[in-house]
Formats: structure tokens, C-alpha cells, sequence
């Protein structure tokens, strides 16, 4: 089974690099000093029409937490619309309520409202405090993929988590491991978590990713 290394970047230059330097997916975002959101449509429309892997947009209004006001959600609502008529392969998003719970009722919205495309739910997850619970929650939702570091500031931190979110979810949902998983030590967390999928900033070498 291919192992997929989804890169997360910030501009179609570096989209373009990634999947050159060997990015099999592109987690496409801007601002990622605040750890992403949503980029522009421009950026979207000419990563989809020039790049030969699949391109997740990130649905993220605005930094900070994802406990979001309802002009906020119509914001995502409309971007999600737009990807869809661009042809976007999936989406990546996440929301929590006041608690730190999921929010299921607008996450179920969000996920009817962006099929076909695939959804991924990103690392809100590693807030919340029963993951195992959210992760069974989010599949039976329909979510695709989760983006987590196991509630963890690193992947191989939450390993642990990780393994038995990943048999929890499946067949049906795939964890995608992220927190620090770069190009130097991504054998490492290859063998000691049983994922298929794996994120990073620096998955894959090359010059216009600062380090």
C-alpha cells in the first residue's frame, strides 16, 4: 500500500517545490505562524490546474481556537462552495464547542455540504480530552481522515494514541500522523506507528521550506 507523505505549505511556489521534492499530497494553507487557514481562491484554483498530486485546502477563518461564531461558520460554508467548484480533492477543517467537545451538529453540516470532495478533521482533535471517544464520534460522522499528533507535541510522543486511534478508525477512517515528522526521522515513526498516511512542514527536503 503507498505511503502518503501530505506536506504542508503555504503558497503555490512552494506547493509546486513540495511536489517536486516528492510530496505525494499538498495540505495547502496560509499562515502558518498561526498554525494555518484558509488560502486564497487564486492560490487554490492554480494549485489545482498546475500540480500532479492532491491538494487539501484548509477551511480555517481565522487563527486561535475553533470555537467559532456563526458568521464565522457561513465563512467556511462559502469557502467549502468555492473548492467544490474548483475541483478540490478534500478539505481539511476542524471545529470544537464551548466545552472542548466536537461539535457535531456543524460538523455534520460541513461534511454533507463538501461531498464529493474527501474531509479531514485537523489536529482541533489534540484539544479535546477523550480522543479515542472523538475519534469514534468523527467516523461515524463520516469524516475521512484525522490530522493528529496523539495529543501530543509530537508524533512519536503520542504514538501510543496514535495506534489505537488508527485501529479504532479503520477501514473506513484514516489517521494522517502529523506533529514534527520530517525527512530525518520519519523511519523512526514509521516503525513505531502503524499509519499508512503521514503531514509535515519539512516531509520532504527541499530550499523554500525555512527551516
Amino acid at each position: 500500500m503507498e505511503i502518503i507523505k501530505e506536506v504542508c505549505v503555504e503558497s503555490f511556489s512552494e506547493a509546486k517545490n513540495a511536489a517536486m521534492a516528492g510530496a505525494t499530497r499538498i495540505e495547502l494553507c496560509e499562515n502558518l505562524a498561526v498554525g494555518g487557514t484558509s488560502p486564497s481562491f487564486g492560490t487554490i484554483k492554480k494549485c489545482i490546474e498546475k500540480l500532479n498530486v492532491p491538494v487539501m485546502v484548509m477551511i480555517r477563518p481565522r487563527g486561535g481556537d475553533f470555537n467559532y461564531t456563526d458568521d464565522e461558520f457561513e465563512v467556511m460554508l462559502e469557502d467549502i462552495r468555492c473548492c467544490k467548484k474548483l475541483g478540490v480533492e478534500g478539505v481539511v477543517l476542524g471545529l470544537l464547542d464551548d466545552s472542548h467537545k466536537i461539535d457535531q451538529e456543524r460538523i455534520r453540516q460541513l461534511v454533507d455540504l463538501a461531498r464529493p470532495m474527501t474531509v479531514t478533521f485537523h489536529k482541533a482533535i489534540d484539544l479535546v480530552e477523550d480522543m479515542l471517544e472523538a475519534t469514534a464520534l468523527l467516523k461515524a460522522i463520516g469524516v475521512d481522515r484525522i490530522l493528529s499528533s496523539g495529543g501530543k507535541e509530537t508524533a512519536l510522543e503520542g504514538a501510543d494514541t496514535l495506534n489505537l486511534m488508527i485501529d479504532l478508525g479503520s477501514p473506513s477512517l484514516k489517521i494522517v500522523v502529523a506533529g514534527k515528522v520530517t525527512d530525518e526521522n520519519f523511519q523512526e515513526v514509521q516503525q513505531k506507528i502503524r499509519a499508512r498516511e503521514f503531514h509535515g512542514r519539512h516531509l520532504v527536503p527541499f530550499n523554500s521550506l525555512s527551516k
